[in-house]
């Protein structure tokens, strides 16, 4: 009887309440120090968790997110060009958002992803999976796709693998955000087309600006909140272009 007592005290004192304690990963030898330290930031990543629950590929989702609920860019019946895709996850808020996969007759919106790496399927969206975006010739196949059509969004996540060495990682991820900047002065809209690419902070960062507040009404420098506060990674943000002018 005194057994059952303690029992019965011990189940009236249990709590539900999740324990915030930090989760080291296990099977961690023979790892590096570093990729020891990635796990334990991913196992413990609010978002990478929010990404398994919505079933999005990456927490990169959430980035695209965040930026679109404070700037209002994606609207069903658009036509999207994402670049640097893989594995998807812009992508899958980009069908999400433009509702490519509730009736596809009635909606003439289209999303295209391109990456130089591998794109498993995403229903509603039109993949180049193993195509090297700056490459002419591929940027030529994705104009093909469009026909005559102009596009709406043109957004990059496109990024060299870092070397470590921050001023050259730097001159690289620029010269793919020039990359893009110059298909989507090819491809968008006059007036309504936006354009976002993502870069790292440096010494020429201010020079993309200055070239994209060229082509467009608004140029902002974001970082969204699901960007993490230690990394380099920041987005800018072209809204309204202006289109091409003769002589400009």
């Amino acid at each position: 009887m005194r057994n059952s007592r303690f029992l019965m005290h011990s189940f009236r004192c249990f709590s539900t309440t999740t324990v915030c304690c930090k989760q080291i990963p296990n099977n961690l030898k023979g790892k590096s120090v570093s990729s020891q330290q990635w796990l334990t930031r991913q196992l413990n990543d609010e978002y990478v968790k929010k990404a398994r629950y919505a079933n999005y590929r990456a927490r990169s989702a959430f980035k695209l997110i965040e930026i679109d609920d404070m700037y209002k860019i994606l609207h069903p019946g658009m036509i999207v060009v994402d670049l640097g895709a893989a594995p998807g996850a812009f992508t899958q808020v980009i069908v999400e958002r433009l509702r490519l996969k509730d009736d596809q007759s009635k909606n003439n919106g289209m999303a295209i992803a391109v990456d130089l790496n591998a794109i498993h399927p995403i229903e509603g969206a039109h993949i180049f999976p193993g195509t090297d975006f700056t490459k002419p010739l591929n940027q030529g196949k994705i104009l093909e796709l469009l026909g005559d059509q102009k596009v709406d969004f043109v957004c990059s996540d496109m990024a060299p693998n870092a070397t470590g060495d921050k001023t050259f990682d730097h001159d690289v991820i620029i010269t793919l955000c020039y990359t893009a900047l110059r298909f989507a002065v090819f491809s968008l809209k006059p007036k309504s087309g936006c354009f976002l690419t993502k870069a790292w902070s440096g010494a020429r960062i201010n020079d993309l600006t200055n070239q994209m507040e060229k082509f467009f009404e608004v140029v902002k420098v974001v970082k969204p909140p699901a960007s993490r506060s230690d990394s380099s990674e920041l987005f800018v943000l072209g809204l309204r272009f202006k289109g091409v002018l003769i002589n400009q």
